[in-house]
């Protein structure tokens, strides 16, 4: 097998292009983020140039080591919002020293990438995907209302850091003190290209719509010097050690390894789930597989590079990887040719950048903040369980008032102890108000203890599908709860329906629980096979997982009220009938 394959260079030549023109305003917009609690008038510019170098080589070496063909990397809303309070941290404990600024980042970044190298090597990859869905709701959630919170001030022209409460506290003072309507109608029109322009095509990239549109405007509008990004340096970028500005004798070393390792572990873990995640979106659109160790340690790569010139650090780009994907983009080379766009972009048009207007930014900002919300979870969110519901508002909350890594931390100790509280009540109160029998066990059925997805060994009862019948139809038999433990097997059985099947049973007579995250991920299944052609039959639906199929509409939304059987007898009846009108026409 070839390290970098070649046989789609034009669909990842025109893919990482596009890639590249759509991150180049994010991460323009990221980068300031990040420096937003640095009180200097060279912020805007040195948030910027941090974006791009930051972009441009995690987005290469990613790329280049990575386990995800098709993943497109930069700086993410995520890893921003640590970078943010790091810098903002450090700006304020030195008393203002660029320099210590600059090297705790270029450090974090660094540390970020030794951990996430340590984390592929150690095969920690596999473990990240058992985080309930819950816990990532209010933690995406939480993200996206942080972004948006602290892009408020910029939208109006003013300056504002310090943490969720300080921002909120200090609003009606900032506001008395007059914001800019000039930037306020800058950021709002920026909001409005971005929701609008893609009704009239989404061939062009609404953000660089949005961000040309706007700075050419405010261009007209004779706008003070401090709304602006200012001049970025061009040319190539240099070491922290060599970088001009960086006074490395002035600097605290030890403070400033003290800042950076807890900041880069925090990184490297909030990174790896971030690009995990876009990994195993890619694999649904691309029908690839990634290699996830593989991944961890390209992506640790990349933020060790990106930190030792200080870049900001980031993590695999859902939107950015779609994008890439959807324009032909399949191999790694799409990925470096995006990087290459953004570097090119460095060299040779760093002085049209400092035109951009900071409002501009911030509105984009404010729509990646809006998409990140899952307004799905919180629409849900008087259907789930109560647990899940209690873990989904817990992290949310924490995410946005205390801390990134102890929300999850605490979303994942909340999640696994009302898990082993369910499990111990199902023990405990055995299958009595299930569906389940003592005959149905001494009918052959497999031990209903463990989560099981057998999909090889027939049921006793399902002697009544003919040889006529078996040829198109597929049965998926599940044998225990489906939750954040279980769906990644789940999604694997699933993804292994035949191609000619034309009808799929899912036999969930031993299934007796099912949470959030298992029924997000049977529902996208059901989905997908149907996308595919495939009618979905569903048999002996046990009370709990029925209460959530119906509550949250999969029942009858998804699978009509036919479909579903109270005995395998009643669907071998149907699907009887069924191939006898098709004999007929």
């Amino acid at each position: 097998m070839k390290f970098i394959e070649t046989n789609n260079i034009k669909g990842d030549l025109f893919g990482g292009v596009t890639a590249g023109i759509v991150a180049l305003p994010l991460a323009l917009a990221f980068g300031i983020q990040a420096f937003g609690g640095v009180n200097d008038p060279s912020a805007a510019s040195m948030g910027a140039l941090a974006g791009i170098v930051g972009a441009t080589m995690l987005g290469f070496f990613a790329a280049l080591f990575g386990g995800t063909h098709s993943q497109i990397s930069g700086p993410t809303g995520p890893m921003t919002v640590v970078t943010a309070t790091l810098i903002g941290g450090v700006w304020a404990s030195s008393g203002g020293n660029l320099s210590d600024v600059l090297i705790s980042m270029a450090l974090a970044g660094l540390f970020c990438g030794l951990f996430q190298i340590l984390f592929g090597v150690i095969k920690l990859g596999k473990y990240i995907r058992y985080i309930p869905y819950p816990v990532l709701s209010g933690f995406m959630s939480g993200i996206g209302v942080i972004i948006i919170l602290q892009q408020l001030y910029p939208l109006v022209g003013l300056k504002g850091s310090g943490t969720m409460v300080d921002l909120l506290v200090g609003i009606p003072e900032a506001v008395s003190h007059g914001i800019s309507v000039t930037a306020l109608l800058l950021g709002i029109g920026t909001i409005l290209i971005i929701q609008l322009f893609p009704l009239v095509t989404k061939k062009v990239p609404a953000t660089l719509v949005a961000l040309i549109v706007m700075t050419v405007i405010s261009l007209f509008c004779n706008l003070d010097s401090s709304l602006i990004i200012g001049e970025i340096p061009s040319g190539l970028p240099l070491p922290f050690f060599a970088k001009a500005g960086i006074d490395m004798s002035s600097i605290n070393w030890l403070a400033v390894l003290k800042a950076s390792v807890i900041p880069g572990l925090t990184l490297a873990g909030l990174g790896s789930i971030d690009t995990l995640l876009t990994s195993v979106v890619a694999d649904n659109i691309t029908k690839t597989k990634h290699n996830s160790n593989r991944e961890l340690i390209g992506q640790g790569i990349g933020n060790a590079v990106a930190g030792l010139f200080c870049g900001l650090p980031g993590a695999g780009a859902t939107m950015r990887t779609v994008v890439n994907v959807k324009s032909g983009g399949r191999t790694q080379i799409s990925g470096m040719v995006h990087a290459l766009l953004l570097l090119a972009v460095l060299l040779g048009l760093g002085s049209l950048v400092k035109y951009v207007p900071l409002s501009v930014l911030a509105g984009i900002l404010i729509t990646v903040g809006w998409g990140i919300i899952d307004f799905k979870g919180f629409k849900d969110l008087f259907k789930i369980p109560k647990a899940d519901a209690v873990v989904l508002v817990v992290v949310f909350l924490v995410t946005v008032f205390v801390d990134l890594l102890t929300a999850v931390g605490i979303g994942m100790v909340i999640a696994c102890v009302l898990f082993m509280k369910r499990a111990s009540d199902l023990v405990e109160g055995g299958y009595s108000s299930s569906t389940m029998t003592s005959a149905d066990l001494r009918k052959g059925l497999p031990d209903p203890g463990l989560p099981n997805f057998d999909k090889t060994v027939p049921w006793s009862d399902e002697g009544g599908i003919t040889d006529e019948m078996r040829q198109h139809i597929y049965i998926q038999r599940l044998n225990g709860p489906i939750f954040f433990g279980t769906i990644n097997k789940f999604k694997e059985v699933m993804e292994d329906v035949p191609s000619d099947a034309k009808v799929v049973i899912i036999r969930m007579k031993l299934v007796s629980f099912m949470d959030q995250s298992g029924l997000y991920a049977m529902e996208t299944a059901i989905k997908d096979l149907q996308a595919r052609g495939i009618t979905v039959l569903m048999t002996i639906i046990q009370p709990q997982p029925m209460y959530m199929l119906r509550t949250l509409n999969v029942i009858p939304a998804v699978v009509p009220e036919e479909h579903t059987f109270k005995t395998f007898e009643d669907c071998t009846v149907f699907l009887k009938q069924e191939l006898a009108t098709k004999n007929n026409q």
